[in-house]
């Protein structure tokens, strides 16, 4: 009974929070953080502790899918060098001299055991920091960054983590942590893909959104367990069947399906975001109560996790300069590289064939060009600048991984409790900082995202079109070749309704009417979901231009579907 009044107190004070602190111009975690302290600190509160076990497996991957799920794989891709740099480079960077630095601060602790707390200490929590970035119009291309970081950081601390710990208990050699972490990423993203590519296959057959719904809910569990029972990583196995769910789910699962999917998990990752960031607060109390108890004291332990937030701090500053130069070279690269594709695009168009096999590799060839050269225009017009990568080094907030990883440290280990008060610093400390501060900095730095005007042009120019080609679906020259008889009027409010939309963007029937009615514009919409999935397929749209054009053929399609009935 006290757990379920936890719950739903806990439940409440999210919703509480999570709709006045837009008001006080503070993310919601932030101040979800600062509740759960002082929740801890109220006399009589009983003390609440929760098995690390039950985040790791319980709330970590159910969380990392729902996020997946929602990226484009497009933005993983353009961003793969920036995200693979700050994801997997920095955090092996910053635990291994986070991890020397409190060796040395520590007496009597040995070096796997401080690699393995630098290794709980480094991946940052990108929620509090994309939370404050979309609110404030970060350019997408930044968000997008920082949501990758976010996804497949969380892996390769983990695997760190469980190596450091291995090594604590035995001798391990460099080439043997080397290829046990290849082989972990290796048998990962195997297992992501196989249950990423079943999953879309089941439910895209199951012609009901409440069992697809119910199916997904399985998804992020059977990615996870299985990686973990090989010794990979599960929490990379998981990101990566979100990846896959959201990529193929675009073409193979119903609109119905997409937009319950979209709103369900929606909620669970507010829920399970928020609820581990009011978590953290709370579990105050009884870290603190269980270090007095030990040699060395709460302010030591404090202060050598303030310590510990400078160096991760300093470290992933000074990272960022090499990785921006190196980003700002290809943006170099891309420029001239833009010019010599142009022409060759050129030349292969004004090539024609008669072999229908040649025509196919010509087709084929130029689209493989027209994707290329929309990366090069990503590349050079949304370039990652110095202003940027201030951004990105002022966006290292630690929460959920930091506080769970911490708690699986082994529970014989020399300062236990104190080392999960240093990460417990480190993540609040950094939270509170980074995140009543980043709003500052972006403002004084004057980054700006995607233009409403132009986006919303875009979005027209997109939505123009995708209803060309679903009207050239039900012209009168394709309904003469199907040889099909059309009331007139169902087809000119058809026609009618394809063309408002597009105008929207830029600023009762009988059962056998309303049949040919649906049949016309289902023929209509599949056309031009076609064409929206080659434009994502070439990359030629922002995503996020792609994400609503999809969204709109998702509502009107679920809307011309659906059937009280049912």
């Amino acid at each position: 009974m006290d757990f379920a009044w936890g719950g739903a107190i806990a439940l409440v004070t999210i919703v509480l929070v999570a709709r006045f602190s837009t008001k006080l111009g503070l993310a919601a975690p932030l101040v979800l953080v600062v509740v759960g302290v002082v929740f801890s600190l109220i006399p009589g509160t009983p003390p609440i502790e929760v098995e690390p076990e039950w985040i790791l497996v319980g709330v970590l991957p159910p969380l990392l899918y729902s996020a997946a799920v929602t990226v484009p794989i497009m933005d993983m891709r353009r961003n793969l060098k920036a995200i693979t740099s700050l994801s997997v480079v920095l955090v092996m960077v910053s635990t291994a001299i986070s991890g020397f630095v409190l060796y040395l601060v520590f007496p009597d602790l040995e070096l796997a055991p401080a690699f393995a707390l630098g290794a709980v200490i480094s991946p940052p929590d990108a929620v509090a920091a994309t939370s404050v970035g979309k609110r404030l119009g970060l350019p997408p291309r930044l968000v997008a960054v920082l949501e990758g970081e976010g996804l497949v950081n969380d892996a390769t601390a983990l695997v760190l983590l469980r190596t450091a710990i291995a090594a604590a208990a035995t001798t391990v050699t460099f080439w043997g942590v080397l290829g046990d972490f290849l082989l972990a990423v290796a048998v990962a993203i195997g297992v992501g893909l196989v249950i990423g590519y079943l999953a879309v296959t089941v439910r895209s057959r199951l012609h009901n959104p409440v069992l697809t719904t119910v199916v997904s809910f399985a998804v992020p569990f059977l990615a996870y367990l299985p990686a973990e029972h090989f010794r990979a990583s599960g929490v990379l196995s998981v990101v990566i069947a979100g990846l896959v769910t959201g990529h193929r789910g675009a073409k193979l699962l119903s609109a119905q399906d997409r937009i319950s999917e979209r709103l369900n998990w929606r909620t669970i990752q507010f829920v399970l975001e928020n609820g581990v960031f009011l978590l953290l607060g709370v579990e105050l109390k009884p870290l603190v109560e269980a270090v007095q108890e030990d040699q060395l004291g709460v302010g030591s332990a404090v202060l050598i996790g303030l310590l510990a937030t400078v160096v991760l701090i300093v470290v992933r500053v000074l990272f960022m300069i090499p990785l921006i130069a190196m980003l700002r070279r290809d943006t170099r690269r891309a420029e001239r590289q833009g010019s010599r594709l142009e022409s060759m695009a050129d030349r292969m168009n004004q090539m024609e064939a008669s072999d229908e096999r040649i025509r196919a590799r010509l087709a084929h060839g130029r689209r493989f060009i027209a994707r290329r050269q929309a990366d090069l225009d990503f590349a050079t017009s949304q370039g990652l600048a110095w202003r940027g990568g201030a951004v990105l080094a002022w966006a290292g907030m630690r929460g959920v991984i930091t506080l769970a990883a911490a708690q699986t440290l082994p529970r014989d280990l020399p300062y236990r409790p104190q080392l999960i008060l240093v990460a417990f610093t480190v993540a609040v400390v950094t939270l509170l900082l980074h995140g009543s501060t980043l709003p500052a900095v972006i403002k004084r730095l004057r980054l700006r995202g995607t233009d409403a005007d132009a986006h919303r042009e875009e979005l027209a120019s997109l939505l123009d079109e995708i209803t060309e080609a679903g009207l050239a679906a039900i012209s009168d020259e394709a309904l003469s070749a199907a040889d099909e008889e059309v009331d007139a009027k169902v087809l000119k409010r058809v026609r009618g309704e394809a063309q408002l939309r597009v105008a929207a963007a830029r600023q009762a029937e009988t059962d056998e009417t309303y049949t040919q009615y649906r049949a016309l514009r289902r023929r209509a919409l599949d056309a031009e979901r076609g064409v929206l999935l080659e434009a994502r397929s070439i990359g030629a749209r922002s995503s996020e231009v792609l994400a609503e054009a999809q969204t709109l053929l998702d509502q009107e399609e679920s809307r011309l579907w659906q059937n009280p009935g049912h």
